[in-house]
């Protein structure tokens, strides 16, 4: 039996919400599956992502295949890189010790990277609210500006 890590989508439509499973490959979509191991909302900003990254680990281990939008998830929670130290442990390249000093490591800058990310998209949101909120009365007199007066007849007499 071939497993795969994959989305299942939940939500109504236009506003999707996934439940990252794993399943047999040959299951549908929505179908049945094995595990459920995390969860996955694209539309909050940004996307909030909920996953057991020991779950997640153990299933590639056993050699399930994730598919192109659930490997970029796992890369992005840094389970794919674990793995990677955890095979250089196996091999003997260097100690568990090492290897989680440097996922720790690894996680913290992260982090800090997300968090700037997500402060820089804020205050862009900001900017643009303020920016609109400003030039809305401006194009309401310019509108009045633009507008010709009610013109006088320059004869001063009956038309």
């Amino acid at each position: 039996m071939a497993a795969k890590i994959r989305l299942q989508r939940h939500g109504s439509k236009k506003r999707p919400f996934y439940f990252i499973v794993v399943a047999d490959a040959r299951s549908p979509r929505d179908g049945k599956f094995i595990q459920k191991i995390g969860t996955y909302n694209p539309l909050t900003i940004p996307a909030t992502i909920e996953l057991d990254r020991q779950k997640a680990l153990e299933w590639l281990n056993k050699g399930a295949k994730p598919t192109d939008t659930v490997r970029r998830i796992l890369s992005f929670k840094g389970v794919l890189y674990l793995k990677h130290l955890l095979r250089g442990v196996k091999l003997g390249l260097f100690d568990e010790n090492v290897a989680m000093q440097k996922f720790t490591t690894w996680s913290a800058e992260h982090e800090e990277l997300i968090k700037k990310r997500q402060q820089k998209a804020i205050e862009e949101r900001k900017a643009k609210r303020k920016a609109a909120a400003s030039a809305a009365p401006r194009k309401v007199s310019e509108a009045k500006a633009e507008t010709p007066a009610p013109e006088e007849n320059a004869e001063g007499g009956e038309a």
